[in-house]
């Protein structure tokens, strides 16, 4: 099962049917645009869909939406909440685009071309016109109706595209021959049967290739998709889990049953069909096709688990508390989704070439006739270069560059963890040449640990000390205290349990436990010189200014049994992930420069950002402050030349400076604020993902510009061929068809991408 795909009454998806060019795209995206109600509306040819906006208080309907598409002669339904749904093999095989057709026409009209292909080895042999005839004539009429019934429904509507052209092209060829059969029965002279069925056959040919290939680009959707089990194993609520006893107190449930607060039981080996933590059990848990995270985690007691990940080797069982539309699963496939459907802004140039692209065609191609038959005074010569120019400007190749490559683009992202959402990143992320980033949460991991407790007293050991550090944090939801407990329970100690103890707001902690009475206080770089240890003052002093000089946070634990003196320096640490220096040298063999934003003191973040090679540092920062230093760093610099700058962040204090930047990326394990802000989501807190994104969309970019220079190329120069005799009828046909499948194989060449490649 997958989610419904919208959640807004407002916006809904269509399925088009009959589309096969960018002129088709223009024409339906301009009926709609123009359907009274509709605030806007996408068209998209490589996913065959529209994305419509209603306005708000509208009364349009649905239905004279789908009734405004098919007023152009296409098809149009409401998108189903699983996307397209899956065709039977027979029905796939003989469809409109089936390889059965292929097959079918290319098994007529081999004899009829055959001669052709006998002549270089001197063997003259044709078939007798009656023959060509009865092979070209289901060829014309049976396989290729397809263009006959959509040419006719776009002329009906005002409008051609690309069937109109082979419809017409391929019609002239057939109607000559059969004229020049019927006006000299007799005479020996040359039919062009075997023109018009084999630009048929390569059309044919073309769609079909062009329909395997689209379904390789929208892969990645389909195996998110499929990540969803049909069905969750939802524990009675008598069930008590205890032991093994609750292993078949369950009930199989539909997932659309399932809600918030039930139980969930997943066996080894099942998909886990919610979100949500695990009450009971542990195992290892496969979250590679949601995160891009290759190697399973270990989930136990208390921790999250993801709807549509694996389970390992445990029975785990989960307390639902997102399901459906509200589960990441749900919400990474609509990312997707509309990434894929959205236009990137520069398809709005190939938008408005497409919309004059097939009357100027017809226009080029008449043109072409009358040239020819007044210069070469054969009306034969004449049609047939007139045919060639019709089936050579087919701009199928035009409409399918962009959409092919940020389906192929997107959908590989997604697959290691990287969400595409916004199209107009592709186009923006070629150019940055700034990537700032937020340090907690970020280049950090966001977590306070123990990193040194320091013995000031040879009367007490480390031991003592951390159990008795530990013991007057017991109950307190404090970070640094859960650091503590945290640090005490992986080091086998168990903390002396307190008596009694106070929490002082912005000062510490005091309390009594069965060594006596303590104290735990914060220190500060003003505040350290005041501690009294005798003659060790300056070594305490020293060693406390060295740990809040690195950027750590100090307390001091005081034994009130002797008073003012320090037992022992406990300091707290946001360390840095391992893989943040690896992400700083990628982005710089990108030739990206680096800027760390950090509230901590400025010799604090300098010997952070130093230490793993960050190119500036900004300390001292006051989140509301970070977006007007993204505007700072964006404005021009000594060359006069405005910079690009990319915002990583993860907190909700990010948001204004990622919706500032250029292209905002936040991290997965941050905050949804974040995440709705950037352009660009990480499904993994890993650093080194920023490189990757910025890789993969700039192949993307650069494959819409190849696809767009190629499709663009092939028709400046096939039309003129083609009008001038040099491209027969057949040989454009197969060239139309070699277009777009060129184009699409392309873009495909992306799902060969894989991170760590900068």
């Amino acid at each position: 099962m997958s989610p419904p795909k919208e959640t807004n009454s407002h916006l809904f998806t269509l399925d088009i049917g009959g589309m096969t060019c960018a002129s088709c795209v223009g024409r339906v995206e301009k009926a709609l645009n123009q359907t009274p109600g509709v605030e806007a509306a996408s068209v998209n040819l490589a996913t065959e869909q529209a994305k419509i906006r209603l306005q708000t208080g509208a009364e349009t309907t649905i239905n004279s939406v789908i009734a405004s598409v098919q007023k152009t002669g296409y098809d149009a339904k409401i998108s189903t909440p699983n996307g397209k749904s899956e065709i039977k093999p027979q029905q796939a095989f003989w469809g409109s685009d089936g390889l059965g057709r292929v097959l079918l026409s290319f098994a007529l009209s081999a004899p009829l071309f055959l001669p052709m292909l006998l002549m270089p080895f001197g063997i003259h042999w044709s078939l007798s016109p009656k023959w060509q005839l009865l092979l070209a004539s289901p060829v014309q009429f049976f396989l290729g109706w397809r263009f006959y019934k959509a040419g006719f429904k776009s002329v009906s509507a005002g409008a051609g595209n690309m069937d109109l052209l082979v419809a017409l092209g391929t019609s002239a060829a057939y109607g000559l021959s059969v004229y020049l059969m019927v006006a000299s029965p007799h005479a020996n002279h040359e039919l062009y049967f075997e023109g018009s069925s084999v630009i048929i056959c390569m059309v044919l040919l073309g769609k079909w290739l062009e329909a395997r290939a689209k379904q390789q680009t929208s892969e990645a959707i389909r195996a998110l998709q499929k990540l969803w089990p049909e069905q969750a194993k939802v524990l009675l609520p008598e069930a008590v889990i205890e032991g093994n006893a609750f292993l078949d107190q369950y009930r199989e449930l539909a997932l659309d049953q399932v809600f918030a607060k039930d139980r969930i039981l997943v066996l080894p080996g099942e998909r886990i069909p919610v979100d949500g933590v695990i009450l009971f059990g542990s195992s290892h848990i496969d979250e590679s096709l949601l995160t891009g995270e290759s190697e399973p985690v270990k989930k136990t007691l208390e921790d999250k688990v993801i709807g549509g990940s694996l389970n390992g080797e445990g029975v785990i069982v989960v307390d639902a508390q997102a399901v459906g539309i509200e589960s990441v699963l749900s919400k990474i496939i609509t990312l997707v989704e509309d990434a894929q459907t959205q236009k990137a802004p520069i398809q709005k140039l190939v938008d408005q070439v497409s919309a004059i692209f097939v009357p100027s065609v017809l226009i080029i191609a008449l043109l072409t006739g009358l040239v020819n038959w007044f210069y070469l005074d054969s009306a034969a010569i004449a049609i047939l270069r007139a045919v060639s120019v019709l089936v050579i400007a087919c701009p199928c190749a035009l409409g399918l560059a962009t959409p092919a490559a940020i389906m192929a683009g997107t959908g590989v992202a997604a697959r290691f963890g990287i969400l595409i959402k916004d199209p107009q990143v592709l186009e923006q992320a070629h150019r940055l040449n700034i990537v700032a980033f937020d340090k907690t949460g970020t280049l950090t991991i966001g977590k306070p640990r123990l990193l040194s407790l320091i013995p000031l007293s040879e009367k007490f050991n480390r031991s003592d000390i951390l159990a008795t550090a530990a013991g007057l944090q017991l109950g307190s939801e404090h970070p640094l205290a859960k650091a503590l407990l945290d640090a005490a329970k992986e080091a086998g100690i168990s903390p002396f349990p307190p008596t009694e103890s106070k929490a002082i707001p912005g000062v510490g902690i005091t309390g009594k436990t069965n060594s006596g009475p303590w104290s735990k206080q914060n220190l500060s770089l003003q505040s350290v010189a005041s501690l009294h240890a005798g003659l060790e003052t300056d070594n305490i002093v020293q060693k406390a200014q060295a740990c809040l000089e690195a950027g750590q946070t100090v307390s001091v634990l005081m034994s009130k049994d002797i008073p003012e003196t320090p037992i022992a320096i406990i300091a707290f640490g946001d360390e840095l992930k391992s893989n943040a220096q690896q992400a700083i040298k990628a982005l710089h063999q990108l030739r990206i420069r680096t800027v760390m934003l950090s509230g901590d003191n400025s010799a604090a973040a300098n010997r952070v950002g130093n230490s793993i090679g960050i190119d500036e540092v900004f300390g001292q920062i006051m989140p509301s402050n970070k977006a007007e230093i993204i505007r700072k760093l964006q404005s021009a610099d000594a060359d006069h030349s405005r910079q690009w700058v990319a915002m990583v962040g993860d907190g909700v204090n990010d948001a204004p400076a990622l919706a500032a930047a250029d292209v905002g990326m936040a991290m997965s394990t941050g905050t949804d604020v974040a995440m709705q802000a950037a352009g660009i989501t990480l499904m993994r807190g890993d650093p080194s993902l920023v490189a990757d994104a910025i890789d993969i969309s700039k192949r993307t970019w650069q494959k819409i510009q190849q696809n767009l220079f190629w499709a663009f190329i092939f028709n400046a120069t096939g039309i003129p061929l083609a009008a001038l005799g040099y491209l027969s009828p057949m040989l454009a046909g197969s060239a139309m068809a070699l277009s777009s499948f060129c184009v699409l194989s392309n873009a495909l060449l992306l799902k060969r991408w894989r991170p760590g490649q900068v």
